[in-house]
């Protein structure tokens, strides 16, 4: 059974890394091949080849069954009226609300529209907008396909919006049409989001304007969108990010609490004289009772992977109680593993799904339980505690280093503090001040958020350390297996051989560095931000990024969701340069989160002395026309704005934009940021020789204001990368534009279809379209 769980997970996962969906014959192909193998073959292998091929065939049925509701692409920026209800629980983000919608029928503009929406709701002037699950509304909505932002170790939107059902996205207009219909629609799902919503209304109100509200909001009905960025880099550089979701230690304390209550209660037939344990025994009553609380739990929060995990678990343990056939807790995991699996094969795609049955799975291979001479009570109980904690901490190094590339070293020690004191004090009051009354429940959530945030004050001193975290590249597979086989020999039961020798598979992981070009050679890597711009640029020994990328809403930025990730996974811990070529949101969003984040030797930009941009770098100077340097036989040379642009009051930030160009060994790209006619010609003007390139990053997304004819005739690039959002309201780029670069036979990419786009520049030019190499069948 074990073999045959694994296998199907495998062929699951499998699926998750295919170009495209196998069709219908080669899916029955698949569950033929599984038939035969269970006729041919004996043994475990069997059980896992048969499973293999059977978790493909599932995972690519419900694939095909999750993207079959399309929005046609006629109807995409349409305004279309519809009347559903709201499926979840909404999410305020300063600006409005998003949340999700259950479409019940079209009423104009399109012919049909799937089932699941994610949308926006942008207040404008309509002030608060009061929405709540279950609500039935008549909108009128401006859909567009699900598309995310495709880039090397970066969150897969894309893949999310499948998984959560959602084959469209997009935004409420503002029109009159749109109005509630109804003030709640029964059905048991939006029972459940009503409750998790009333709950957290109970909670934000009771702690207004607490900066850890948004936490025991999490903790109650695991709804992590109010915890603040700053909150989550603390967590995650001291290793506690897992204590803020609803985990498997809080489900089963809350399981075991409610089977203990039945237990006691059914033994005593409630203080009567009625005998219910001769009717049933109290074991299984109790087992049960804490079935249904999981259950319940779970469904409060959200149902995560790591609560689904625990909740399949304590399920076949409490089925094996009442059927008295008890079963191994290896067997047991595994059963948890298919259900997961079962019912969301996209749940392998995300790193809480390998974390969370990855700590079960250490914990038992180093036998939990298991004192070894231990003292009883209190000190083998602590004892075992710091067993557990050192065997999950080693034994997740490898793995949380492959998804995160950086290892918590305070981990430890911010864990022994932070699962006691949130997992059996904060928790427990969090629920209990949820459930009480009004006049009760305010102390106890107040107690909770002042335990939490003398907490979070030791929390935040520990991740201010020099050496609270540690960061490496993210390794190969094959250094990833090497370090888990050696892990697995560090943490083997005693009296195994030279045990301490498996620290050695660590080795290369301590030794990885980042790739370098070399000398004479550059990369550079336009990344996909949506409408912005951000380019990192590589030398032998160098690094400069162009450009930070857009805020997409408080909080959030183009620096913490697509740059920094990328940033650690390739082991980049510092930048050389940093040029920010003018003021435009799109351009500087990111930058504040960058430069609070890792060093920054120096800050190039156009921006005024004022800028808070200016004001955090350690060393600023503008850019301006003449700047030449060279690294690594690789020349940089700034070629706008001029000094006396400085002085002109009348410009726009776009004129003064920083205009860089980067060339060795003949070859060249021209990275242009925003400017204007104006400013082509005046570089024109200057001599076309100095701006000749290969590859050029189309002068303000491609707007109908630039790329004239005699700069393009200029510069004669052979690749002109834009920048750009999918759909976005600008229309860059313009069509004009785009067919005028495609008439001078220039070979035309645009981030929003190929995704991040990488060139290696040498003596000749190799180019890389993220989608293309990473190809996805939900792309």
């Amino acid at each position: 059974m074990r073999s045959a769980i694994l296998g199907f997970v495998a062929g699951a996962a499998f699926l998750q890394t295919r170009p495209a969906l196998p069709d219908a014959w080669q899916t029955g192909a698949c569950l033929l091949a599984a038939l035969a193998l269970l006729l041919a073959l004996r043994g475990p292998l069997r059980a896992a080849l048969a499973g293999t091929c059977t978790g493909f065939a599932w995972a690519a049925c419900i694939a095909h069954l999750a993207m079959a509701p399309q929005l046609d692409k006629a109807d995409e920026g349409r305004d279309i009226e519809i009347v559903g209800t709201v499926a979840k629980l909404p999410h305020d983000f300063g600006q409005g609300v998003r949340f999700q919608f259950a479409v019940e029928r079209v009423l104009a503009g399109a012919k049909t529209v799937p089932p699941t929406l994610a949308l926006s709701w942008y207040r404008g002037e309509t002030g608060k907008i009061d929405m709540h699950p279950g609500q039935r509304w008549r909108l009128t909505v401006r859909l567009q396909r699900p598309h995310g932002n495709a880039n090397p170790h970066g969150f897969d939107y894309e893949a999310w919006l499948l998984g959560q059902g959602i084959r469209a996205t997009g935004y409420v207009r503002e029109a009159a049409s749109s109005q509630r219909l109804d003030g709640f629609v029964f059905t048991p799902g939006h029972v459940v989001e009503r409750t998790r919503d009333a709950l957290r209304a109970r909670i934000l109100a009771a702690l207004p304007g607490k900066p850890y509200a948004g936490v025991i909001v999490a903790l109650v009905v695991g709804d992590q969108r109010g915890i603040e960025q700053p909150d989550w880099d603390v967590f995650n550089r001291t290793g506690v990010s897992h204590l803020v979701a609803i985990s498997g230690l809080h489900i089963t304390m809350v399981a075991a609490l409610a089977a203990w209550a039945a237990s006691f209660l059914w033994r005593r037939s409630f203080f009567t004289r009625a005998g219910l344990p001769l009717t049933l025994p109290a074991q299984k009553v109790a087992a049960l009772s804490g079935a249904v609380a999981a259950l319940l739990y779970v469904l409060l929060a959200g149902f995560g992977v790591p609560a689904q995990r625990t909740l399949y678990m304590l399920a076949v343990v409490a089925a094996a109680l009442w059927m008295g056939r008890l079963t191994s807790v290896s067997h047991i995991l595994c059963l948890a593993l298919g259900l997961v699996v079962l019912f969301d094969p996209w749940a392998v795609l995300w790193p809480g799904f390998w974390l969370s049955f990855g700590a079960v799975g250490v914990i038992l291979y180093v036998g939990l339980g298991r004192l070894d001479g231990a003292a009883a009570g209190w000190r083998g109980a602590l004892q075992l505690a710091a067993r557990t904690q050192y065997a999950v901490t080693l034994g997740l190094v490898p793995l949380t280093l492959l998804l995160f590339s950086q290892v918590s070293l305070v981990g430890p020690l911010a864990n022994a503090v932070a699962i006691p004191v949130v997992s059996f004090v904060v928790t427990p009051l969090a629920l209990l001040g949820s459930l009480l009354p009004a006049p009760l429940s305010a102390p106890v959530l107040w107690t909770a958020h002042l335990t939490l945030a003398l907490l979070a004050q030791a929390l935040d001193w520990l991740a201010g350390l020099p050496l609270a975290v540690w960061s490496a590249p993210a390794p190969p597979f094959a250094l990833f297996v090497l370090a888990l086989l050696g892990t697995a020999w560090m943490l083997a039961p005693r009296g195994w051989p030279l045990r301490w020798t498996g620290a050695a598979a660590w080795l290369p992981l301590f030794l990885l560095q980042p790739a370098h070009p070399v000398p004479g050679h550059f990369t550079v890597t336009a990344f996909d931000v949506g409408q912005g711009m951000a380019l990192l640029v590589e030398t032998s020994g160098h690094r400069l990024l162009y450009d930070t990328g857009p805020q997409y809403a408080p909080g959030q930025d183009a620096g913490s969701r697509v740059l920094l990730p990328y940033l650690r996974a390739r082991g980049i811990r510092r930048l050389d340069t940093l040029v920010v070529s003018h003021s435009d949101v799109d351009h500087v969003g990111g930058a504040l989160t960058l430069l609070d984040a890792l060093p920054v030797a120096q800050v190039s930009s156009s921006l005024g002395s004022g800028h808070a941009v200016v004001r955090a770098a350690r060393s600023h100077r503008r850019c301006t026309a003449g700047q030449r340097w060279e690294w690594d036989r690789v020349v940089f040379e700034m070629l706008q704005p001029t000094p006396a642009s400085y002085d002109d009051a009348g410009l726009k930030p776009n004129a003064r934009s920083c205009t860089l160009r980067i060339s060795a060994q003949g070859r060249a790209i021209l990275l242009a940021a925003d400017i204007e006619a104006a400013q082509e010609a005046a570089l024109v003007e200057g001599g076309a020789d100095a701006l000749r390139a290969d590859v050029l990053l189309a002068p303000h997304h491609g707007s109908g204001t630039s790329s004239t004819p005699a700069f393009l005739a200029a510069v004669k690039p052979s690749i002109g990368v834009f920048q750009v959002g999918y759909r976005n309201r600008y229309r860059h780029p313009k069509k004009e534009v785009f067919e005028r670069y495609g008439a001078l036979s220039i070979q035309r990419l645009r981030t929003d279809e190929s995704g991040a786009v990488t060139f290696e520049f040498g003596r000749g030019i190799r180019t890389g379209e993220y989608r293309n190499e990473h190809a996805r069948y939900w792309y």
